[in-house]
């Protein structure tokens, strides 16, 4: 038998086992004549793009088994999940995960019911489909974690399936520049596969309705050479997609030995039918071809016995009798099968299988002297960037730091006394610290710098992902989908735990006084506190010795997303480098030098800004009134829920004695106030939690001016302890109301902050 012959005795199986996910719970060898009780109650899945992912992976096969080479897929129509499942289960990598779903009709049967079935699987290509590491619930990311995948991965090709109704989003259109990011001599090749089938849901798709001349003036002109194949007759196109693998593959081997500039990639542009050798009318109505066959193409099969006929003729033209000795696939088939490492369905790369944790060094080097806490003056993220340089130098092919143009911005230069940006074409005399090695990837999409650290992350490497703050709300969607992919792979025996994804957001919300409102949300902190507490991790460093001892931890994580917010201005050191782990340890506990014994009011905080301005007022309050005041530090904002709701929340005992039994409790937080509160609300003494924080009031203002406009001032955290502890330090409450009074007047008529602010240090 030819290869070919192969290839499409390969598709016609698939196909078959497709069609049978979405349709049937019982006969699944249609040994019997179909009956309403073989059929699903409940009749979901999409079968519109999977004839064509069939296709498609049925070749890639072919090519698998003739170059040897190590390749995974990425689908990128995510309901086209019976596809994936569907080759899994042929090339036996499905069995291996899940023995009861065997090579039997007992097994076919077992595939069968379970999908889009109760206590069965999703529909999509989701965690649960061995060798998959991208879902496509929600379109758009395929590319990027393709290009994820293949960075520091040189012998790897990546197959990437995008759908013509993908394609039309902001994230994917974004992500057809990845290729420009991409070295040849250390990374590996992405070979896209754009599927035009024409339709999504309803309507037409863009592309779809494009004319292949101008799909090739502009694929050509962002680097791709385009190869087409289309066509609905099979044994043309199978002949036309092998050809159109074999030059893809000889482009690419030539790409690699040779290395030029800016090389023209690959890019495969499949038009095939919607539905292809589905139903062709239903009810008098045309189906393949059109929208119609997007989900299932047949419906009310129980109901109507022509229709079930209908569904038992189409599965039988696929000829399953030649495809299948009881329930396990022939001899021909196995022939189809790639040599056992280099079936996409196990990929080792998609499993994130060859994870290594990387080699972190000591942060002695970095952290800040703290003679006296408050004393000393330092950039946090600037002593950050220090130590990620060491990280660079000691995890060569397993680091990458990912962001925005920024790096310097937020004060992380130092990496590239190690490493240079990666170059995006020809590099100019005037270019610093750029170079087509480089480690460190700038690109002005949020949407990309998430989907290639989130393929690099799920493929067992590490990274850093750093942004300013108010703009990593691009990727909320993202975040949601990682955070999803993530809890479900830890229901999964046999997924390894990969690497933990962290986010840096520094530029943050109390230091965008230069760049007003449109730069001032902390809001990111609320999507993420949402999801469940054992795998998110949120801190807020309020000094450089702090942040490197969460940075160690969170880039050592595994199966977590940590999410860090840092300040880059120089600001008062807290803690020395001892206290700083016994603090993250801990979560929360007093700032050094301000635990004062019975407390009238607790001033807490969380954040470097709040954390400067909370002991301001405590040193305001001391000065000027009688009270006791402690100053609380909150480092990992989850040690305030209870320890039932997160790991690291502190205990009953612990969080009472560190906020009090019923003492007031004025607390500075970094973000929107009601995060505070529905963190605590399980907690002794929340009713007295008065938390202070961004109130949706910004502009383009002095940076102490930002504080105030949102009462998280020191004047204003004076007062509010004054206020909820009786209101009688009257001349504190003078003081404070008359500073506002000068603040205002002060920052009106010079354009900065008072001299006493500027020049402000604290003193025991």
């Amino acid at each position: 038998m030819t290869g070919l012959e192969t290839t499409d005795a390969w598709w016609r199986a698939a196909n078959y086992l497709s069609a049978g996910q979405i349709y049937l719970m019982d006969n699944p060898l249609l040994r019997q004549p179909l009956a309403p009780e073989h059929v699903k109650p409940r009749l979901l899945g999409h079968w519109g793009t999977t004839p064509g992912l069939n296709f498609i992976h049925a070749h890639l096969n072919r090519l698998i088994r003739e170059r040897d080479l190590e390749m995974l897929t990425i689908t990128g129509p995510g309901h086209g999940g019976p596809a994936p499942v569907a080759n899994a289960w042929l090339e036996g990598s499905y069995t291996e995960r899940y023995p009861d779903v065997d090579w039997s009709e007992r097994g076919m049967q077992r595939l069968f019911r379970q999908f889009s079935f109760p206590g069965g699987i999703p529909s999509h290509a989701a965690p649960e489909t061995p060798g998959s590491m991208h879902e496509g619930g929600e379109l758009g990311y395929s590319l990027s974690h393709a290009h994820g995948a293949a960075f520091d991965n040189p012998e790897l090709t990546v197959a990437c399936v995008i759908g013509d109704g993908e394609a039309e989003t902001g994230a994917l259109a974004a992500s057809w520049q990845s290729v420009k990011f991409v070295n040849p001599d250390r990374d590996g090749a992405v070979l896209p596969i754009l599927h035009l089938n024409g339709w999504k849901i309803a309507g037409p798709t863009v592309l779809g309705r494009m004319h292949d001349q101008d799909l090739q003036s502009w694929f050509g002109a962002m680097g791709y050479a385009p190869l087409f194949v289309s066509g609905d007759d099979p044994a043309r196109m199978h002949e036309a997609m092998a050809a159109a693998l074999d030059e893809a593959a000889d482009r690419l081997a030539e790409i690699r030995k040779n290395v030029p500039l800016e090389p023209q990639w690959p890019l495969i542009i499949l038009r095939s039918p919607k539905g292809w050798t589905g139903p062709q009318s239903v009810g008098g109505e045309p189906v393949e071809g059109t929208f119609r066959s997007h989900q299932v193409p047949l419906k009310g099969v129980r109901e109507d016995p022509d229709r079930l006929r209908q569904l038992e003729a189409w599965m039988k033209s696929y000829r399953p009798d030649e495809l299948f000795d009881e329930g396990a696939p022939n001899t021909m088939l196995r022939a189809g099968i790639p040599a056992t490492d280099r079936r996409m369905t196990a990929s080792a790369v998609a499993e994130g299988r060859r994870t290594r944790p990387l080699d972190l060094p000591e942060t002695g080097a970095h952290e800040v002297d703290v003679s006296s806490p408050g004393s000393s003056v330092a950039s946090a993220t600037g002593q950050l960037g220090g130590w990620l340089r060491e990280v660079f130098r000691d995890n060569p092919g397993r680091f990458r730091l990912f962001g925005p143009d920024e790096t310097e911005s937020n004060k992380l230069d130092a990496v590239f006394d190690e490493t240079d940006r990666r170059a995006t074409g020809e590099v100019h005399e005037a270019d610093e610290n750029v170079s087509a090695d480089g480690r460190v990837l700038e690109v002005l999409s949020e949407h990309l710098c998430q989907g290639w650290m989130e393929g690099y992350t799920l493929s067992g490497r590490h990274g850093l992902f750093t942004s300013y703050e108010a703009f990593i709300h691009i990727v909320d969607s993202m975040f949601n989908q990682h955070a999803k992919w993530l809890r479900t792979t830890r229901r999964i025996d046999w997924r390894p735990e990969v690497p933990s994804f962290t986010y840096l957001l520094t530029s943050h919300v109390w230091r965008q006084d230069h760049n007003g409102f449109s730069h001032q949300d902390p809001g990111f902190l609320d999507v993420v506190s949402q999801k469940p507490g054992d795998m998110i991790g949120i801190y807020l460093p309020p000094d450089a010795n702090t942040l490197l001892a969460v940075a160690a931890q969170s880039l050592g994580s595994t199966d977590r997303i940590n999410v860090i917010v840092a300040g880059k201005q120089p600001e008062p050191q807290w803690f020395d480098a001892e206290a700083a782990s016994a603090h993250l340890a801990r979560g929360a506990g007093p700032l050094p030098g301000h635990d004062d014994a019975d407390p009238d009011v607790v001033l807490a905080c969380a954040g470097d800004v709040p954390t400067m301005e909370a002991a301001a007022a405590a040193q305001l309050i001391r000065a000027h009134s009688d009270l006791r005041v402690r100053v609380v530090n909150v480092l990992d904002l989850m040690a305030l829920q209870s320890p039932d709701r997160h790991g690291h929340g502190l205990s009953d005992a612990d969080f009472t004695a560190t906020f009090g039994v019923d003492c007031p409790v004025v607390f500075a937080f970094h973000g929107y106030p009601g995060l505070i509160h529905r963190l605590t609300y399980r907690r002794p003494n929340h009713d007295n939690f008065h938390v202070h924080g961004f109130q949706e009031e910004g502009t383009t203002t002095t940076p102490f001016d930002m504080t105030v406009m949102n009462g998280l001032d020191r004047y204003h955290l004076a007062l509010a302890a004054d206020r909820w502890t009786g209101g009688h330090a009257r001349s504190l409450g003078k003081l404070c109301e008359d500073a506002l009074q000068r603040h205002e007047t002060h920052v009106q008529e010079t354009g900065e902050d008072l001299p006493e602010i500027r020049d402000w240090r604290w003193a025991a």
